[in-house]
């Protein structure tokens, strides 16, 4: 390996072993988070660099570094990561999930891949630029937030409110969720996620009459919202093809051989490896009840039930997906919406794409970047209109898999639920 290499591995060990274990407790959350966007300070801070830190409250720091480009007027590109990892279980692990230590060729813990590993590529990269004096061709930010794994509200949440003079000027910004190799066909597909559903809750209320349980109504309010639960579990919304699954299916139609639609995607679904899932999620909205309350006593008819609804919303169609949701709601229920992250979708035809591809062939000559619709919505993406100017958002930390079926949207959480986190030394 390189030297660039070698840091890069090193710096992915270090990160590993400071313990940010993000519960979305305040109460048990620590301030690992600050002691290690401090320790990506140091890390910059010994080659000259002068980036900015701030916490959003004490223990849950935030650092962004600015290299200016040689052409100031071009917008800066942002690549971002989060230090946060997901609550650990240890017994079971392989390795201990905080050692941090090279096994059969992979660097073992929590965070490896999610996504201390592509942090400590970050800041490896930028030491590098900055001892060889190497000037890019625009401003590049590097970003590194806390709380992404609990909703990003004391990070990148706290930069875009607090900070955003930070992000000025950037017309463009990558990072998490995506980049994860799928083989389709014979060749092994880089997934860039330029398109974000949309992300909201709407809350289901039933109300009725309130008794004893020896003398039940199906006008209760329990069964109501029990009703109303049903629908959403029995609708299935139609299929709506955006600029980004079209553009998934052009690729795929080159891998595969022959002409394939957005529409025709789940009847290949076998032939889409890893990329199945992703491929059919990003074909309509979705919508899941996850949380259900009701009643404090076995045989008390209880006067109101209410019900969470998660919403996943295709891109431009966000108000469209709620008010099909709030319509399930049937007699007797109130749908409320309860707050809204609106769908993006970035070009698809960014020059962007075109250096992801020349990267990832550096690397893997076999590899095509392929552009897709992230279903899910990670909690660090900068704001549109972050700086002066619109940002474009894509998501690609670029990792070649051994198994293609651990490539989908359910990386992210098969690693939270895995005991042991691995990633390529």
């Amino acid at each position: 390996m390189s030297v660039l290499e070698d840091e890069a591995v090193v710096l992915a060990q270090e990160l590993i072993r400071i313990p940010t274990v993000n519960t979305g407790d305040p109460a048990t959350i620590g301030d690992g988070e600050t002691r290690a966007i401090r320790f990506v300070q140091e890390r910059l801070e010994e080659v000259g660099l002068r980036p900015a830190f701030g916490e959003a409250v004490p223990g849950r720091g935030n650092l962004v570094v600015r290299i200016p480009g040689s052409d100031r007027s071009r917008g800066a590109l942002v690549a971002h990561a989060h230090v946060d990892v997901v609550p650990v279980l240890e017994e079971g692990w392989t390795h201990p999930p905080f050692e941090g230590g090279i096994h059969d060729g992979a660097i073992w813990g929590r965070g490896a891949l999610d996504m201390k590993g592509y942090a400590a590529v970050l800041v490896a990269v930028a030491r590098e630029l900055a001892r060889e004096g190497v000037v890019p061709r625009r401003d590049l930010i590097l970003a590194f937030f806390s709380d992404e794994e609990a909703g990003g509200v004391h990070g990148a949440g706290w930069v875009r409110r607090h900070r955003p003079e930070w992000l000025a000027g950037a017309t463009e910004a990558i990072g998490e969720v995506g980049g994860f190799s799928a083989t389709i066909g014979d060749r092994r597909a880089y997934l860039v996620a330029t398109g974000e559903k949309g992300s909201g809750a709407i809350r289901f209320t039933a109300r009725g009459r309130a008794g004893h349980a020896s003398d039940p109504s199906p006008d209760a309010a329990v069964p109501r919202l029990a009703r109303a639960i049903a629908a959403v579990a029995g609708h299935r919304f139609p299929v709506v093809p955006t600029a980004t699954t079209r553009v998934f299916a052009e690729h795929v139609s080159r891998l595969l051989g022959r002409t394939i639609t957005a529409e025709d995607l789940p009847s290949v679904r076998a032939e889409l490896g890893g990329a199945a899932t992703v491929a059919e999620l990003g074909l309509r909205h979705s919508a899941a009840a996850t949380v259900v309350r009701a009643g404090l006593k076995a045989n008390v008819i209880p006067g109101e039930a209410t019900a969470e609804v998660d919403v996943r919303s295709l891109p431009g169609l966000d108000d469209e997906a709620r008010d099909a949701v709030l319509a399930l709601a049937g007699d007797g229920v109130e749908g409320e919406a309860r707050g809204w992250i609106r769908s993006i979708e970035s070009p698809v035809d960014s020059p962007l794409l075109d250096v992801l591809q020349a990267a990832i062939a550096a690397e893997d000559p076999d590899g095509v970047v392929v552009p897709y619709l992230l279903p899910a919505r990670p909690t660090t993406r900068p704001s549109p209109g972050s700086g002066s100017r619109a940002t474009a958002s894509s998501h690609s930390a670029p990792l070649r898999t051994s198994t293609p079926t651990a490539c989908s949207t359910r990386l992210t959480s098969a690693f939270r639920s895995s005991r042991s986190d691995s990633a390529p030394a």
